[in-house]
């Protein structure tokens, strides 16, 4: 067995066990023959099969073991890719460097997206494979930290990339300049020749035959412009192993020219085809050129979004002094004056000052967004009134912008599944052309009057020059097979079936970000308009999560009604000053006791950090109350909270919580249904005394949390794509029932009382039935449902983009943006499918009539170069698509 060693650095271990558990987890993967891991040096050396298991597996094994193994990310530029074949070749060399862990290489973008252990290879190594490949990778800086070769966090990366983008489009149109200025006398002959019979083009030039002429012009276009395709032909078959769209170019344009200069030298008999030879060039050429500039407007948006980086800052030393500096040389913890309509340097904490901020950039949300101290902003965003002080949070590779972008160009070099379908037909694509190509060569060679007896009755048949009406004429059958195989040959393009997908693809997921929602891959992208369920978790996804507290009710009290009342009988007169008085009494008692209520409880939950038990420790202090710190707390999942406060036992929760605690909630029952009904979260509060063997029940509370003024939209929208909307909470079922009315779900599809251990296990019970579920949550709570959901949707802040568990992340937090997603997903796959059948199509309706004989090849290769250029003049169409309205794509009408 050839096996492979490699060292990982792990994190998350924090004591001998868990490096057990890190060297058990790699060990049970077949093919890992070892793996010890160190807790002292947090490192661990793993002995593989590579023929067995892959590097990615070990790294998953950790993760699940709950640990992590250290990777780096980098963006690779890649020059000189033609196809999708390419992008294979290159994907396969990158893959097969040791230490690496994923490689994605995108055609569409000229880019490579690689995980790799920097314990074991470098980016050095990753350009060097690449360069191995037959390619030409963008060689960027590391600089003196590393940061930056990625493209992540450094300017000079993209600048590296956008130079090498911008310098091969200069090359394509020298190209296309040379090669159109030598071959428009030969567009002339060729027209001539095809339309005019001869008539105008004179046999001779100067006393040179017209055919040297032609040559004379062909050659160094043939030399010039072929030479790239005859170098990447080569790099192709013989490093690779593989043939890829420059060997149909090569070839094509080859038999033409040869074939022509062996009719010059009288070693065969027929016409000259120069001006076939050098046309294919500049046409491929041309299309190469436009197709470059394609790919180029295709990233536009992306590039822009980077390019609202702010290049300085101005910091404020401790002794008040103010100094800019470059943007680069920012670190965690500076602070930062930020005036009206600057940009905020880098994410941070508001410290000092009060503004409105335009963060449409980044949320697409074009309304500004008060800030005030304590509030966090995000890096790029414009300040737009008032003078701010901000505390740096986050700098470099770690900002919302640059995560946006790292998110994005990770999104598009996962490709969606239907992109399995073009590798595969790419994959036997192009030999299966050239075995087409010389099949029908050899057939027309072969049988020429039988193949021209059927095609006769074709009803294009004789509008074509060269076609077997003239075999046996002027032209021999050798020459009309040569046409043949070359025709055939040229008009197939592997290209637009491989831009197809990646194209739309990257147009997508940019679309997305600029509308809030990162896609954490195309096969995402892809998911997200299949699904037909979406379950929402209800605390601060179709509510604001910002409780307040609503009510504290004493067990037993009831309030005298203002005014009082006044006994009949002179006998039990009361003056109505003294029936008011009484009144009065009462009500300052009920109040001691609801005080009471609520002090027990707030001191009790002093020790949560939950939203419901800060919002009871909120309306305390309001209320002035002298609250305790608990001397124990204990924290019961899913059903409250038991403290000692004074020396009292108190519990702060639901009816199964008093009951295993001996207490009969029943005295309250009236009270809960009441306040639950309402759409509250009513908490029954109890208190055990020092001492005493039974507790008492106290009274109630209850907090309240609005509705988001979006969410009941978002249900309606979703109902009307014939969408199911669901929803599930730990809260008790009355209180959901009646959120669940107020935004439109049907109360049958509300689950209620789901502890968050047991959210996952409801979602799969969901989709148990083939159901494909979305799960909207706060990416957090809703961790282990978000991962096992069909579609995991983590609703956030913006300023936190890369949530992990889900696969889908919100940056607002609008639950319209659900919909957003899903519109998003539906339109960039309707686009993909039009490119596919724009490109199997055209395919489909050309090779065919290539092998019949009814195309020249310099209209075989003309449409050859335009195909791709159409694929990618669809993706770009796609820019102006609006996902917040209704659009029309092409004649699909959607809403």
């Amino acid at each position: 067995m050839d096996t492979r060693t490699t060292h990982l650095d792990i994190t998350g271990m924090s004591c001998a066990n868990c490096s057990a558990s890190v060297g058990d987890a790699v060990e049970s993967i077949d093919g890992v023959s070892r793996a010890d891991a160190n807790y002292a040096t947090d490192e661990a050396t793993v002995e593989y099969d590579p023929e067995a298991t892959s590097l990615a597996a070990i790294y998953d094994a950790i993760e699940d073991a709950g640990y992590g193994a250290v990777s780096e990310t980098a963006t690779v530029a890649i020059t000189d890719m033609t196809c999708a074949n390419c992008a294979d070749a290159n994907r396969d060399a990158l893959a097969s460097v040791p230490g690496v862990v994923d490689a994605d290489v995108n055609y569409a973008t000229d880019e490579a997206q690689v995980r790799y252990n920097p314990a074991e290879t470098s980016l050095s190594a990753l350009y060097d494979a690449v360069e191995d490949a037959g390619y030409s990778p963008v060689r960027e800086d590391e600089g003196a930290d590393g940061e930056g070769a990625d493209g992540e966090g450094e300017g000079s990366g993209e600048s590296a990339r956008d130079a090498a983008r911008n310098a091969e489009i200069r090359k394509q149109r020298r190209l296309t300049l040379f090669g159109a200025a030598l071959s428009a006398p030969l567009l002339f002959f060729l027209v001539d020749n095809l339309l005019l019979g001869g008539a105008v083009v004179p046999d001779q030039v100067f006393g040179v035959g017209i055919h040297w002429v032609a040559a004379a012009l062909a050659t160094p276009v043939q030399v010039v412009l072929g030479r790239p395709f005859y170098v990447n032909s080569y790099k192709a078959l013989v490093t690779n192993g593989r043939a890829n769209m420059d060997v149909l170019i090569a070839l094509g344009s080859t038999t033409a020219y040869v074939y022509s200069v062996a009719v010059l030298l009288n070693l065969v008999a027929g016409g000259v085809y120069f001006d076939t030879a050098a046309l294919i060039l500049v046409f491929i050429t041309l299309g190469n050129y436009l197709e470059a500039r394609s790919k180029g407007q295709a990233g536009e948006a992306l590039r822009k979004l980077l390019e609202m980086e702010a290049d300085t800052a101005t910091l404020v030393d401790e002794d008040g002094t103010e100094r800019e500096v470059p943007i680069d040389e920012v670190e965690v913890g500076d602070r930062m004056k930020v005036r009206p309509g600057e940009q905020v340097p880098t994410d941070g904490v508001v410290v000092e000052g009060q503004s409105a901020v335009d963060e449409s950039m980044v949320t697409g949300e074009s309304v500004p967004v008060e800030k005030e101290e304590g509030d966090e902003v995000v890096g790029s965003t414009i300040n737009e009134n008032g003078l701010l002080v901000v505390e740096a949070t986050k700098v470099g590779a770690d900002t919302a912008l640059q995560q946006i972008v790292q998110t994005v160009k990770e999104a598009q070099s996962r490709q969606p599944d239907i992109q399995n379908l073009a590798d595969r037909i790419s994959a036997y694509f192009v030999p299966a052309v050239i075995a087409n190509a010389l099949f029908w060569g050899v057939v027309w060679f072969v049988f020429p009057e039988t193949l021209a007896a059927f095609v006769d009755r074709l009803p294009l048949w004789g509008q074509v020059a060269g076609g077997p009406a003239a075999v046996g004429g002027t032209v021999s059958v050798f020459e009309f097979a040569i046409v043949v195989f070359a025709s055939s040959v040229l008009i197939a393009c592997p290209c637009a079936l491989g831009l197809a997908t990646p194209a739309a693809t990257m147009v997508g997921t940019t679309i997305g970000a600029q509308h809030g929602v990162l896609f954490k891959g195309g096969d995402v992208l892809e998911r997200a308009k299949d699904v037909d369920t979406v379950v929402f978790d209800k605390t601060g996804t179709l509510t604001e999560g910002e409780m307040e507290l609503t009510d504290v009710v004493a067990v037993g009290n009831e309030r005298v009604p203002d005014g009082g009342a006044v006994a009949e009988g002179e006998d039990a007169a009361v003056t109505g000053d003294d029936a008011t008085a009484a009144g009065d009494d009462a009500a300052t008692d009920a109040r001691a006791d609801e005080d009471e209520v609520l002090r027990l409880a707030a001191s009790a939950e002093r020790g949560s950090e939950h939203p419901l038990a800060q919002a009871i420790v909120d309306g305390a202090e309001a209320r002035g109350l002298d609250l305790a710190d608990p001397e124990s707390f204990e924290n019961v999942p899913g059903h409250g909270v038991r403290a000692t406060v004074g020396g009292d036992r108190v519990l702060v929760g639901n009816r199964k919580l008093l009951r295993d605690n001996g207490i009969d909630p029943s005295p309250a029952a009236e009270t809960m249904e009441r306040l639950e009904s309402e759409g509250k979260t009513a908490m029954l509060v109890a208190r055990i005394r020092d001492g005493a063997d039974e507790g008492e029940l106290m009274g109630v509370v209850a907090d309240a949390d609005t509705v988001k003024p979006s969410a009941k939209e978002a249900v309606s929208q979703l109902r009307d794509r014939a969408i199911d909307v669901m929803m599930i909470t730990g809260d008790n079922e009355r209180t959901a029932r009646a959120v669940a009315e107020r935004v439109g779900i049907d109360p049958d599809n509300v689950r209620a009382g789901v502890l968050p251990e047991d959210k996952s296990d409801a979602v799969e019970e969901i989709q148990a039935d083939g159901r494909r579920a979305m799960m909207v949550g706060d990416g957090v709570n809703d961790a282990p449902a978000l991962a096992v959901a069909y579609v995991g949707t983590a609703i956030g802040s913006g300023t936190d983009v890369a949530i992990e568990a889900a696969d889908v992340t919100l940056m607002r937090d609008d639950p319209l943006d659900v919909v957003k997603a899903i519109r998003v997903s539906d339109a960039t796959l309707q686009k993909i499918k039009q490119n596919l059948v724009w490109a199997l199509g055209y395919n489909t309706a050309m090779i065919p009539l290539a092998s019949l004989g009814l195309l020249q090849p310099v209209l075989a290769a003309g449409a050859m170069a335009f195909s791709s250029v159409s694929v990618l003049t669809n993706s770009l169409l796609f820019r102006r698509y609006d996902p917040d309205g209704d659009y029309r794509l092409l004649g699909f009408l959607r809403r």
